[in-house]
């Protein structure tokens, strides 16, 4: 019966093709922009890990102002980073299966000169766990293990384009990279990797690019790497070297994140630094309500407000746009399928039910909706691509499956809002008077 009623719909539409190609058209536009927009808020809402998401968790503790919170709208606001101090404390922690301290930096490269000029490149400092805690990809080599952080050892991952530019895009696993003032050997090269957002660094901008470069962290006071992201303090400290810096226990520039696999886990490092945070109350320090947070990533990118508000309205105006086409048409289907009350009242006469006469004329409209919904996916996978290219930092906007699952149910959606009283209006007139009529 569905086939039948397809092949009816098929012919139907083939009757009047002016009004087919408009009704296609409103169908393709409504779903070109709703699908447009709303795949551009989940770029941004998406779980960028599934599977790991809630197993990695974001630290942040409260070592502000006691004579007032830190600046934000909540009063339970707290630095969004901690300090370095801080973070080599809980590093001692035996609970994570991986943990990492992070910032980013800005150093310079001095490649052959054959090859290119000096640069100053974007540098990740990290431990070796963020390799494997963030699933970066890799398409040679690796990352370096526990015993390059410890002694360090003057290694260095590259990323794909840092590797063309210096390496003609080979395999220099192996090969020296001069940064700063010491030469580092190369030990992986990152496989083309751009993330919608920078998920292990929401500070600041969190839809910039990975870094180009990653170093170990414990060169950090050997060379003097200094943060070139946000820092906070309260404090006045006589900052008069860079070790001065590095010793100021509350000024926060240092990301931190922990792997924690189990809810056992969880709650015993919650007990971790909450403990931690007891002691250093002790010594002065923390003198703020206990107020520490472990949010997992999901959390952590909900805490950061990664969705802006302005792309969920977008996304939801676009929906409501989709819905004035579909009811725009309403009057147009009315008006062509009460052209047809004589055939209808045959069929009806004939033993047709009311069910089967409204089924008939809403596949009708889903075959419109189906259709339309297609050619409005094509026209977003255009606009996709414009976007990817015009926004700041060529952030990556694509339809994924899921988007392309939402696209076809809203295509039914707005050819069943478009159809449902043009299809009931058809199916109760009586068919007598039309047969009378005749």
């Amino acid at each position: 019966m569905l086939f039948y009623n397809i092949r009816i719909a098929a012919k139907s539409l083939r009757r009047n093709p002016y009004l087919t190609a408009l009704l296609l058209a409103a169908i393709a536009l409504g779903i070109c922009i709703s699908t447009t927009f709303t795949t551009l808020r989940h770029a941004f809402a998406k779980d960028p890990l599934p599977g790991r998401s809630s197993k990695l968790f974001y630290v942040r503790m409260d070592n502000w102002d006691p004579a007032q919170p830190y600046p934000g709208d909540d009063p339970k606001s707290l630095p969004p980073q901690l300090s370095y101090h801080d973070m080599r404390e809980l590093m001692k922690s035996p609970l994570p299966t991986r943990q990492t301290g992070s910032f980013i930096s800005r150093l310079f490269i001095t490649p052959d000169p054959k090859v290119a000029k000096p640069y100053q490149e974007n540098v990740r400092v990290v431990f070796a766990d963020f390799f494997g805690m963030f699933d970066v990809p890799f398409q040679y080599g690796g990352g370096w293990d526990r015993r390059a952080d410890t002694k360090p050892e003057a290694v260095v991952v590259i990323d794909d384009a840092t590797n063309k530019k210096l390496f003609a895009g080979t395999n220099s696993v192996g090969r020296s990279i001069h940064i700063d003032d010491r030469d580092f050997k190369v030990v992986g090269v990152l496989a083309p990797w751009r993330p919608t957002v920078r998920f292990y660094d929401l500070n600041g901008n969190a839809v910039n690019a990975p870094e180009a470069i990653f170093l170990p962290f414990n060169f950090t006071p050997l060379m003097k790497i200094r943060s070139g992201g946000n820092s906070d303090g309260w404090r006045n400290y006589t900052i008069n070297s860079f070790e001065d810096f590095l010793n100021a226990a509350d000024i926060d520039w240092i990301q931190f994140w922990v792997e924690l696999p189990t809810p056992a886990k969880q709650q015993a490092y919650r007990e971790f630094i909450d403990n931690y945070v007891r002691e250093q109350k002790k010594h002065g320090r923390f003198q703020r309500p206990l107020n520490n947070r472990l949010t997992n990533l999901m959390e952590t990118m909900g805490d950061f407000k990664v969705v802006l508000p302005q792309l969920s309205a977008m996304a939801a105006v676009s929906v409501l746009f989709l819905a004035v086409c579909s009811l725009n048409l309403v009057g147009l289907l009315l008006g062509k399928f009460l052209a047809r009350a004589p055939e209808v009242s045959v069929r009806r006469a004939l033993g047709a039910s009311r069910a089967q006469i409204f089924l008939q004329h809403i596949v009708e409209c889903e075959v419109v909706g189906v259709i339309g919904g297609a050619i409005g996916m094509i026209l977003s996978f255009g606009v996709l691509a414009f976007l990817t290219k015009v926004l700041p930092g060529n952030i990556p906007v694509h339809l994924d499956g899921q988007m392309i699952l939402a696209a076809v149910f809203l295509s039914l959606v707005a050819g069943f809002l478009a159809g449902v009283y043009p299809a009931w209006r058809i199916c109760t007139m009586p068919p007598a008077l039309q047969l009378k009529l005749q």
